[in-house]
């Protein structure tokens, strides 16, 4: 009699390891699932960002393209009088916004950036491109590239 109450207690014991292997075993799973869809979250951000980027780069082409079109309108031949304070608006292109600011700071042209051909009498007009677009889950992101345009023209200011 003594042999069936050890067994029946060692069964007993078994039942017990059994469970806490599956509640360790359930735990461990349930990580991993949920490691998983963070890793599947943080590669769509990044997809999603680098679609925005792209998207991004080709607007940022189109508006100037779409502005040097324009001719004797182009808006980058704006002084620093005819583009207002905060700066102006341009074309909206989808699902972005450009806007543009003059970066010519006095009553003086701007020297243009440095360049081995060199022309005397001739001056930059400086602007500033900006161009936003808001993107991801309900376009809670937002990604702006700023670009910076020189135009080189004949300077009424330096006598050349």
């Amino acid at each position: 009699m003594a042999n069936l109450t050890s067994h029946s207690n060692q069964q007993g014991v078994v039942l017990v390891i059994a469970l806490i292997m599956v509640v360790a075993v359930t735990g461990i799973a349930v990580t991993l699932m949920s490691s998983s869809s963070i890793d599947i979250k943080i590669t769509n951000a990044a997809f999603e960002r680098e679609e925005a980027e792209n998207v991004l780069i080709g607007t940022v082409q189109r508006v100037i393209a779409n502005e040097s079109a324009r001719k004797g309108a182009n808006r980058f031949l704006f002084t620093k009088v005819q583009i207002p304070e905060g700066g102006m608006a341009l074309d909206r292109i989808g699902n972005t916004t450009s806007s543009m600011i003059n970066l010519n700071n006095g009553p003086l042209d701007l020297p243009c950036p440095r360049k081995f051909d060199f022309t005397e009498g001739m001056a930059c007009n400086m602007v500033q491109v900006s161009t936003t677009i808001n993107y991801g889950t309900k376009s809670k992101h937002t990604l702006t590239v700023v670009s910076g345009i020189a135009q080189e023209m004949a300077s009424l200011n330096t006598g050349g």
